[in-house]
């Protein structure tokens, strides 16, 4: 929680353009060299640039853990770590951001789950979400605000995947905005298929005594649908753009025709929302997703996630993107508040 702050309430640090040079005057602005750490003996590297410190895991699936935002009243968590996650697998903690490649969500071959054809016919088994989340990286390069990182896939990840390829994850970090984008160079003589995505994991509430109904998400679509259990897509006639993060009806529900690259969420206020970007263009590819999820009610965390296309891309072809021989391909996102 951020200071005791109340919703509707003006917060003294309100995270607006006007606002840099205050923060940058105010607080120590720190732009070494991430330092590594280690909590809980895993390869942690922490970034600092001025207000805001991320923490990201290079080696294990690339994943970004925290960001944290120093702030006059004690400080905010915009993306949501569990502080205890026991026994469970990194690649299985609820926190941070998940990537997802080379498809989003489950995947079915003919009614089978956790299964996908490939363009020569053959059945190929892959995990929900993917390979990379799981998979091992090897750090390219590093900067004192950015790093890139490319997967070495193993030989599951292989079968899963068949194709020479060198999947790419490049992290830049500013004070009150991050960028990532993801990119797939085709070695190999075919083309290849792809819909990759992230899986953010946002801490809401954010403020103490809120609660999802005091906090609303914005974005304009001209279709949406749930996942059935054979990988097909129910379609929902809701087209309404702005939704209470308490709305049951967004749990597991994808959007797509984005009418904009802009998703923004936050208090009724509008005060503090944080915002997503897909590209640089006004208006997204056709079939770009914005999927939203949280696992109960009372999860402290709620997961607004922009994908390349629908779940089971491979299948019913919306969404999938191909990258030809020779060619590179990238999906960008940003996430920032202001």
């Amino acid at each position: 929680m951020a200071g005791g702050l109340g919703v509707g309430r003006l917060p003294s640090f309100i995270l607006s353009k006007s606002l840099r040079a205050s923060l940058s005057r105010s607080l120590s602005y720190d732009c070494r060299m991430a330092e590594a750490i280690n909590p809980g003996n895993l390869p942690v590297e922490r970034f600092k640039v001025g207000s805001s410190t991320y923490l990201i895991c290079p080696e294990m699936g690339c994943r970004l853990m925290k960001w944290s935002l120093a702030t006059a009243t004690g400080g905010r968590e915009v993306l949501y770590w569990p502080d205890d996650y026991g026994e469970t697998p990194f690649a299985n903690i609820r926190g941070g951001n998940p990537l997802l490649f080379p498809f989003c969500g489950r995947s079915f071959d003919r009614g089978l789950i956790g299964a996908w054809r490939d363009p020569m016919g053959e059945r190929r088994m892959i995990p929900i979400h993917g390979i990379a989340r799981q998979g091992r990286f090897l750090t390219r390069r590093q900067s004192d605000t950015g790093i890139t990182a490319v997967l070495q896939p193993d030989e599951e990840a292989m079968r899963a995947y068949p194709f020479e390829y060198e999947f790419a994850v490049t992290y830049r970090f500013e004070e009150l905005a991050f960028s990532v984008g993801l990119t797939l160079s085709n070695h190999g003589p075919d083309p290849i298929p792809w819909s990759a995505g992230h899986h953010f994991y946002f801490n809401l509430p954010w403020h103490a005594g809120a609660t999802r109904a005091d906090y609303q998400l914005r974005m304009d679509y001209r279709k949406c649908a749930y996942h059935a259990p054979d990988g097909k897509l129910i379609m929902e006639k809701d087209r309404e753009s702005c939704h209470t993060l308490d709305d049951p009806k967004l749990i597991n529900r994808i959007h797509w025709e984005l009418r904009h690259n802009r998703i923004s969420f936050g208090p009724k206020g509008g005060e503090e929302d944080i915002h997503i970007l897909i590209g640089n263009n006004p208006v997204p590819m056709k079939n770009h997703s914005i999927v939203t999820w949280s696992e109960s009610e009372s999860s402290p965390f709620y997961c607004i996630e922009p994908w390349m296309g629908p779940p089971n891309a491979a299948e019913h072809g919306k969404g999938l993107h191909w990258v030809n021989p020779g060619d590179t391909a990238s999906f960008d996102v940003e996430v920032s508040l202001y």
